[in-house]
């Protein structure tokens, strides 16, 4: 299908080394990269940048 090929689903893994992760789905064609984004991290209660793993 279309819909997987375009937008897979990614979890987003917290750099502060907590363990907590996001799931979210990225646009291939906009972010060919590895997200950063910058979320709240409910262990540590702040926001810190959490990284796309593979």
């Amino acid at each position: 299908m279309a819909r997987n090929d375009v937008r897979p689903i990614v979890r987003l893994r917290s750099t502060a080394g907590t363990g907590h992760t996001y799931v979210t789905r990225k646009n291939r064609r906009n972010d060919p990269d590895r997200m950063v984004l910058r979320k709240f991290d409910p262990v540590l209660r702040r926001h810190v940048d959490f990284r796309e793993e593979r």
